[in-house]
């Protein structure tokens, strides 16, 4: 069985689904992570990200491999560097490239077919997994969701302005919804959340009952 939760940039979507992912017993699927490892390995082989061609043939060549929350590209351990400032910002560039796409999601399909995941991105409930049983809309407003940023950059004793967040998490979100390929859109039969005045715990709680109530499941 599959679960989808899509959602803007910011929303919590992440940390959310793969405690869902552990509280229902089900694998957890970082699409994003996949599309990092490719902006990655792209920019490891000095390869330009507008090189559509070139880039493809990374993507179509790459080896992901997932070990809990460790990335392997190529038998090497990535989990930190896909993270990094580099990555992100080519990604944008990588991830509106249809044949990565295209392949990532062919991935992605593949992987899912191996058991029951929780897989969280983008597209995952238009795209990749257009009739999964569950699907879930995770979002909240630009307000929430730069303000949860300031907090997480302030705990790190890192820079952090309020009004330049919230104008880069307005453009990211005009962007994520205008992308060629695997725009932000909500699935017509999505359960939408609004996490904004929720807690993590609460958010979890609260996707834990939507999953049991559309899959069926009973959980303890």
């Amino acid at each position: 069985m599959i679960v989808t939760i899509d959602g803007p940039a910011g929303a919590g979507k992440s940390t959310a689904a793969r405690e869902l992912a552990r509280r229902i017993g089900f694998d957890y699927l970082d699409t994003g992570a996949m599309y990092r490892a490719v902006t990655w390995l792209v920019l490891q082989q000095g390869i330009s990200p507008d090189d559509e061609a070139a880039v493809g043939r990374i993507a179509e060549q790459i080896e992901i491999e997932f070990a809990g929350e460790t990335v392997q590209v190529n038998g090497r351990n990535v989990t930190r560097e896909i993270r990094s400032d580099s990555v992100n910002q080519n990604i944008s560039a990588i991830s509106d490239n249809h044949r990565v796409r295209e392949e990532m999601v062919r991935r992605q399909q593949a992987i899912a077919t191996q058991g029951n995941y929780v897989c969280e991105g983008r597209d995952q409930g238009t795209v990749a997994f257009p009739d999964a049983p569950c699907k879930i809309f995770l979002t909240a407003t630009p307000e929430a969701r730069a303000r949860r940023r300031c907090d997480e950059l302030s705990r790190k004793n890192e820079p952090a302005e309020y009004d330049a967040i919230l104008r880069q998490q307005t453009d990211r979100d005009r962007r994520d919804k205008s992308r060629p390929y695997g725009a932000l859109i909500k699935a017509p039969d999505a359960e939408e959340l609004v996490t904004d005045n929720l807690t993590l715990e609460q958010v979890v709680e609260r996707l834990t009952e939507i999953v049991a109530a559309k899959l069926g499941l009973t959980l303890s």
